[in-house]
């Protein structure tokens, strides 16, 4: 018996000094369209504190990526704080086309409270946390513009707030109202908050976030809360980079700074050993291109209204004259289903016959149809991963690298890249050991490593696993 106690005992005090040891504060800080050759470059350049600090003591993942095609800022943040893909969640982009209106929408607009999450379709590690706590676990969001606050705040939290031009920082009613240390900061601070360029946006940023800490119980019990910083590695007037050497060099300086300032102003309030900072990527960038003909690289412009119009017509050809393809938007067609019930066609056999025209125009690389798509071929998964029924387009085009994709009627234009994009995932504080890890990880590893950090469930479409 007394041997049977001495375990129970041991069992007993291993379980208190695991609890003890979960982290009392998560930050999660984004940077978007941050790139890790840049990091590299301006190395030199630095601070002790910021880039260089987080790189000598971190454990780095050198090589990561996001497990589906396209990227872009909404899609990203919403897989990092989900764990999962945009055929779960339902992030597709930043903005697509709506089935029933065929119209835009925001991925954040909201009828009801004006933005919202509720196109989030999918639980985020916030809201595990506020569960796993019974509603005691604070979590805030702050980010320059409010799809990367909403999204990474999730459905669950105590505020997403993000910077409106003329009004400094604001929030929605779906989540409780703006607290007063918020509301008296941004009265004191309105001018900066009003102030262009992404480096002073990044700084307003980063002074939210401290106030939080300060003026609230975060990080201070034994509970763990939750901080999301959403900052932007790129140019002041938000243009794409042409000339990275002299056009990002100030950029990468001012965010050191900022990161620097960040991980300061924690520590002045708790121990980095009751922190855990979460570092990483939107992992995309935008790029300016040339005139490439001018240099004799193959190149054309693809016209996607256009495109709709022939395929129309051999369709029409075929089954009958009527407007098959609606709706174009981006590099998708969303195609007319009723039309297509009203002629007794099966909607596969539109598909297959819409994919054997389209594949044979020029400035097409390939051609994805929804079934195509929801067969799941291994080859074909990150595309797969990055569409969703729901919001996606009925056939998605791929436009051949170095060819320009143009839609007329929209004047929506982009010139296709298969380019890769190198960022990090970044772990410091929480007691973590210094590494640098070379071996390719994907993003949707983060969510269920901050889970089992924390102790407690991942989210519920993650089916990844932790990187540690």
């Amino acid at each position: 018996m007394r041997y049977l106690a001495f375990i129970l005992a041991a069992i007993t005090s291993a379980e208190m000094q695991a609890f003890q040891l979960a982290p009392r504060l998560v930050v999660n800080i984004t940077i978007d369209q941050l790139r890790s050759d840049y990091i590299e470059a301006f190395t030199p350049l630095y601070n002790a504190g910021g880039f260089r600090r987080i790189m000598r003591e971190g454990l780095v993942y050198d090589s990561a990526e996001y497990p589906f095609s396209p990227v872009d800022k909404a899609s990203a943040t919403a897989t990092l704080a989900t764990g999962a893909s945009p055929f779960y969640h339902g992030i597709i982009a930043t903005r697509w086309l709506d089935h029933e209106t065929l119209q835009p929408v925001l991925c954040v607009d909201d009828n009801k409270d004006g933005s919202s999450p509720q196109r989030l379709k999918t639980s985020t590690i916030g809201d595990e946390l506020k569960i796993n706590t019974n509603g005691a676990a604070i979590i805030y969001s702050f980010a320059s513009n409010k799809e990367a606050a909403i999204l990474s705040a999730g459905h669950a939290a105590d505020g997403a707030f993000w910077i409106e031009k003329h009004n400094g920082w604001k929030g929605t009613s779906f989540y409780p109202i703006m607290p007063d240390w918020l509301r008296n900061y941004t009265k004191k601070k309105s001018s900066d908050s009003r102030t262009k360029g992404s480096a002073n946006l990044n700084d307003a940023v980063v002074d939210a976030s401290l106030q939080a800490i300060a003026n609230t119980s975060m990080g201070k019990d034994d509970i763990s809360d939750m901080l999301y910083v959403s900052l932007s590695a790129t140019k002041a007037d938000g243009s794409p980079v042409s000339h990275w050497q002299t056009e990002m060099e100030s950029v990468y300086m001012q965010l050191d700074n900022t990161i620097e300032r960040l991980i300061n102003g924690i520590e002045k309030q708790i121990s980095l050993d009751q922190v855990l900072f979460v570092l990483t990527s939107t992992g995309y960038t935008d790029e300016s291109f040339n005139d490439l003909d001018k240099y004799r690289i193959p190149t054309g412009t693809f016209y996607i209204n256009r495109t709709a119009n022939l395929l129309n017509m051999y369709l029409g050809a075929i089954y009958g004259q009527g407007r098959y393809v609606e709706q174009t938007y981006g590099n998708q067609m969303y195609l007319n289903h009723k039309l297509i019930d009203q002629k007794r066609v099966g909607f596969s056999e539109i598909l297959s016959r819409s994919q054997e025209f389209l594949v044979q125009i020029a400035g097409v690389s390939d051609v994805y149809t929804s079934d195509r798509l929801l067969a799941g071929n291994f080859d074909i998964l990150k595309f797969r991963n990055g569409f969703n029924p729901a919001n996606s387009g009925d056939i998605t085009i791929e436009v051949t690298p170095g060819w320009k994709l143009l839609n007329e009627d929209t004047q929506q234009s982009y010139t296709s890249r298969a380019g890769f994009v190198p960022f990090p995932i970044i772990f410091m504080g929480a007691g973590i050991k210094a590494q640098h890890i070379t071996q390719p990880v994907t993003v949707d590893r983060i969510a269920p490593t901050v889970a089992k950090a924390i102790r407690i469930r991942a989210p519920n479409a993650c089916n990844a696993s932790p990187l540690f």
